[in-house]
């Protein structure tokens, strides 16, 4: 009797270390979008200081003077300005999937918007010349929301 509910423990346990596993691979793709969309945000940031298309004092959000929009925003595409969560951003951005083929570039490829996915844009002062750039990327698989973080600095100097 001692060994059947030992043994029915240890299968309890390995259940839910099998469901645990699938639900972390079938968010795997999402995940990895969010962290490239988090990672691109953050080099558009730091491309447009070093190339003077913004001035160091519009590197803020909306409500400190800058031109980072508050909150969290659909995934756009980036505008004229080459940068993402502004104001003039585009359409929701898209992914390119292989259509029933299974190769990619073919004309029955298909285009999914990334409606599921959202970037905020959070940037603070630390010091007179340096800032922190928070974004996070919230995204919903099924019932599930989850959410990738990237801190970084960037200083005036470039």
């Amino acid at each position: 009797m001692i060994s059947i509910i030992i043994i029915g423990g240890g299968l309890l346990a390995l259940g839910s270390a099998f469901s645990q596993g699938m639900i972390l691979m079938s968010t795997s793709h999402y995940h990895q979008i969010a962290k490239e969309k988090a990672s691109e945000a953050v080099e558009s940031v730091t491309t447009s200081r070093d190339t003077r298309v913004i001035a160091w004092a519009q590197i803020r959000n909306v409500a400190q003077g800058g031109i980072f929009l508050n909150g969290p925003q659909p995934l756009r595409v980036q505008g004229l300005d080459g940068l993402v969560n502004t104001a003039d951003d585009g359409a929701v951005e898209t992914e390119i999937l292989p259509g029933p083929d299974r190769i990619l570039g073919t004309a029955d490829d298909i285009v999914a918007p990334l409606n599921a996915f959202t970037r905020e844009i959070q940037i603070t002062d630390v010091a007179a010349n340096l800032r922190q750039i928070r974004v996070t990327i919230r995204y919903q698989v099924g019932h599930l929301v989850r959410q990738y973080e990237l801190i970084t600095y960037i200083s005036s100097f470039a």
